[in-house]
């Protein structure tokens, strides 16, 4: 069912809004500067007046200080949410009751019922609801998920997916929100949410998990080290671990499948290495194996400019989100329902709502 009610952007260059210009805005900035033929930066939005100076120079843009000013004056078409991830539901809302495209940064919302209540209200104003899952567009990934679509392992037997990263006491430290139940969430949440995403995205709907979470080393309200095993509707299972804990810097971001037919590990520190590639046939694009890798120094990765290259065909009306709201809430759920089952010591069933 098609609930947008705004007409596509056909004539000029697509206008945003950031709001938040901390930590991650800097991929976004990025991404919009490539896309400078049909994307436009046209306001920041930020609650530290000197961040800000320094941000609307630099950018030569207009800049506010309160979200609910800059909705009133700026001409964005869209805004993009690049704040604590506790605060995109309420920003959310107030994009879409001021009629302009939401973009919100991972994870949507810390809450459930946060995360359907953006859906909602996006729908009721008839908006399009934006989440960045950037890392689906990594080459690495993109082969992966060509390989499933084509079932070239057969039947999925097992899959496991490791995030080993460090974030130091100093990390937490910067700010007030982070390592925060509301604003923040904590190693599933934050660091290991775009690997969540691909649990669902590569190998589909999940029956059931079980969680542990703790707080061995970190100063913070949240988790800085999970375990959890999974059962996915298909039969497969599966497991994830996670530590922000690593010795001494981020070590792997890895994501292994067993299947029937096939065995496949991408490794490195953000999945940015096929370090495994092995199928019972062969495909042209298996040579392209070596040339998938790539460096990183960051565990951003480089996808959000292909990301934005979906939202600028959308909102031009020639694609449809490839993460939507709704979308972004299959990995929200999976969060939730990960950290329901740590805190009740119990398996937890999905979907959460019947």
């Amino acid at each position: 069912m098609n609930l947008i009610t705004h007409e596509p952007i056909k004539d000029r260059k697509i206008k945003l809004a950031l709001v938040g210009a901390g930590r991650i805005s800097e991929k976004h900035f990025q991404a919009i500067e490539k896309h400078n033929d049909n994307l436009e930066l046209v306001a920041i939005c930020d609650n530290n007046p000197e961040v800000l100076k320094t941000m609307t120079a630099e950018k030569n843009v207009e800049g506010f200080l309160g979200l609910d000013e800059m909705l009133k004056r700026s001409d964005a078409d869209a805004v993009v949410l690049t704040t604590p991830s506790g605060i995109h539901p309420n920003q959310a809302i107030h994009v879409a009751r001021a009629g302009k495209h939401v973009i919100s940064e991972k994870p949507m919302a810390t809450r459930w019922e946060d995360g359907k209540e953006m859906v909602a209200e996006c729908d009721r104003n008839g908006v399009r609801l934006f989440v960045v899952k950037q890392n689906r567009h990594n080459a690495t990934l993109q082969m992966l998920k060509r390989a499933i679509d084509e079932k070239r392992f057969g039947r999925i037997y097992m899959v496991n997916v490791n995030v080993f990263w460090t974030r130091p006491q100093d990390y937490y430290d910067q700010a007030d929100w982070r390592g925060t139940w509301e604003f923040d969430g904590g190693a599933f949440m934050n660091q290991a949410s775009h690997y969540i995403d691909l649990l669902d995205w590569m190998i589909g709907p999940i029956e059931s998990l079980q969680a542990y979470t703790t707080t061995l080393a970190r100063n913070i309200e949240v988790e800085d080290t999970g375990v959890a095993s999974l059962k996915w509707r298909s039969g497969a299972l599966g497991s994830v671990n996670v530590t922000m804990l690593t010795y001494p810097k981020n070590f792997e971001g890895s994501l292994t499948i067993l299947g029937e037919k096939g065995t496949v590990r991408i490794g490195g520190v953000a999945v940015n290495e096929i370090q495994n590639w092995q199928f019972e046939d062969t495909q042209d694009y298996d040579k392209q194996v070596k040339e998938a890798n790539y460096e990183t120094t960051s565990v951003y990765g480089f996808g959000h400019p292909a990301y934005y290259e979906n939202v600028i065909q959308t909102l031009r009306g020639e694609a449809e989100p490839l993460t939507c709201g709704r979308e972004g809430l299959k990995s929200l759920e999976v969060l939730i329902g990960l950290y329901r089952s740590a805190r009740d010591g119990k398996r937890v069933s999905l979907p959460l709502d019947y």
